[in-house]
Formats: C-alpha cells, structure tokens, sequence
C-alpha cells in the first residue's frame, strides 16, 4: 500500500558547458535529497546541459539518446541504490528526425515505470522549441509509484489548465513540472516580476482547481546555451528559479530563491488532498454534459 505522507525532494540546479559534469552534479544532489528524506525527487527540465534552444542548430540534435539509453541506465542504477522515485527530463531520440522533451519515471527498484512527452511546445524568442522537439503522442498520463500515484508534466505544458485536468482526472496526486523558465535580461526590470508572479499563480491555481499538489522544478542561473564552449549568440537568459510545492489548496508549502542551487524538501498528506475535496469538490460538479465545445481551437 503507498504511504498516507511521504516527502518530495526538488531539485533545482544550475547547468554548465559540459554535459556530464552535469549529470554527476544531478546524480549528487538526488543522493542530497534521498538523504534528506526525499521519497520521490524531480531533476529540473532538460538538467543535462545548458538551455541549448536559444538558437538553432542542428548539431545540437547529438545531445539526443534513446529512452531506454545510456542515460536512463545509470539513472536507473541510482535509483535502485536509493530506493527512491525519480522523475528525469532528457531529450530523447525517437528515430532519425524524431525528437522528443521526455520525461521518465522510474520507480523506487530502478523500473521505467513510464514516460511523458512534453505536449506543449513553445516558440519564443531564445525558447526556440519547435527546432528541436515533437510534440508529445501519448497523450496526458499519470504512474502508480511505491510512493504514490503521480503525472509529470514539462515547463510549456504548465501554462495549460487542460493538461493539468486531464492528468489530476487519472488519479494524479502531485503534478510535477521539470521546468526551464527565465527571464531576458533586457525585459526583467520592466515585466519581470509581474512573470514571475503568473508562472507562480497559474500553477497554484492548478492545484486549487484539481485538489492536487503541484511540485515545480525550475533551473536556476544565467546561461546563453553554452555546450561545451559553444554559445547562442543572443543575450542569453536568467532562469528564474523559485522551484516550489504547492498543496491542494494551494498554499505554497515550500519555495527556493531566484538566484542559488537549493534542494526544496516537502510534505505530501493523501488526506490533506481528501480533505480539501470534500470541502471544495470541483471534480463532484464539473458539468461533463457542457465542454465538448472545448476541443474547438476558438467559438466564433
């Protein structure tokens, strides 16, 4: 039977040139975690290398592996020696032209249990997405974990309530969000906080509305897409961080700094999550009969 509590580890880390200097460097601070009694630990979006979407370059497609690949194998290792759940954002290489931002699951005897991939994908200045990945084909997805049952989704995919439904209407108890947000640096004085705070409010309010916990994973530092020396040619981006947990009533329980490396650890109460939709049963009155017109891209 999984736990009534148990306590998740947010990994919110910085990423250099070199991309297995940061997978060791993931690889110790989910040791950190687990030895701060983290149960399951999330890794921040694409934590492997700089935020390397900032141009497009299609030598970058080398950073892809397959899922399962050379990666997943020694995660996997990692979590049978912890007996921990992790959840991991790679790049994944699906076929020859085929590219995914993924997401994996592995439970706490080292098991893929599943993957998600990302379904929203972004094209923004210096967040050029589209380049690199394809959008998600499995759709919206929750595991059962020895910790519990949990949906993952990817930074983008926060922004959508519908996401957010689709995955608490499986069964999700947390949504987590590897994430890779920032600010341009010519913007942050005039806009940044007011970013920061919708990032902040959309995802609590997704907690509110599921009567769920949302556990969001953000990198954090300045970065112009270095990969082993190379760089955008942009003026980079600073990643926000201000990684946090949220609980279903959507309360901020826990929440790092904008500017350091941190390892969040928090709580999460199965009865907390009944409680508050008892009180607040959103799922009880949704009206099932009335939002086809939804799945329309506008109602003119």
């Amino acid at each position: 039977m999984p736990p009534e509590k148990f306590s998740v580890g947010l990994v919110q880390m910085s990423a250099g040139s070199v991309p297995e200097q940061n997978l060791r460097h993931a690889m110790e601070m989910v040791r950190e975690a687990t030895g701060r009694g983290a149960q399951i630990v999330c890794l921040p979006e694409l934590f492997q290398t700089q935020y390397f979407c900032q141009r497009e370059d299609a030598v970058l497609f080398d950073l892809a592996e397959p899922i399962p690949g050379p990666t997943t194998a020694k995660l996997a290792e990692l979590v049978k020696q912890l007996h921990i759940v992790l959840i991991a954002s790679l790049f994944e290489k699906r076929a020859a032209g085929v590219y995914h931002n993924t997401a994996v699951v592995f439970d706490s005897d080292g098991t893929l249990r599943g993957i998600y991939r990302k379904m929203h994908i972004p094209d923004d200045p210096l967040y050029y997405e589209k380049f690199y990945f394809t959008p998600g084909d499995l759709g919206f997805r929750a595991f059962d974990t020895s910790v519990g049952r949990v949906g993952t989704l990817v930074c983008w995919d926060q922004w959508y309530p519908e996401g957010a439904r689709l995955t608490a209407l499986q069964g999700a108890q947390v949504l987590f969000y590897p994430t890779a947000i920032g600010w341009h640096p010519s913007e942050k004085g005039e806009f940044g906080k007011a970013q920061h705070d919708a990032w902040r409010t959309i995802q609590r309010a997704h907690a509110i509305a599921n009567g769920v916990y949302v556990a969001v994973v953000n990198r954090v530092g300045f970065e112009t897409g270095n990969i082993r020396g190379k760089s955008a040619a942009g003026a980079g981006l600073e990643f926000w961080g201000g990684s946090f947990l949220g609980d279903p009533f959507g309360r901020v329980t826990a929440e790092a700094s904008h500017n350091r490396e941190e390892i969040l650890i928090g709580d999460v109460d199965v009865k907390l999550l009944e409680e508050t939709r008892r009180n607040w049963p959103f799922l009880r009155d949704r009206r099932i009969d009335a939002y086809a017109p939804i799945t329309n891209r506008l109602i003119d």
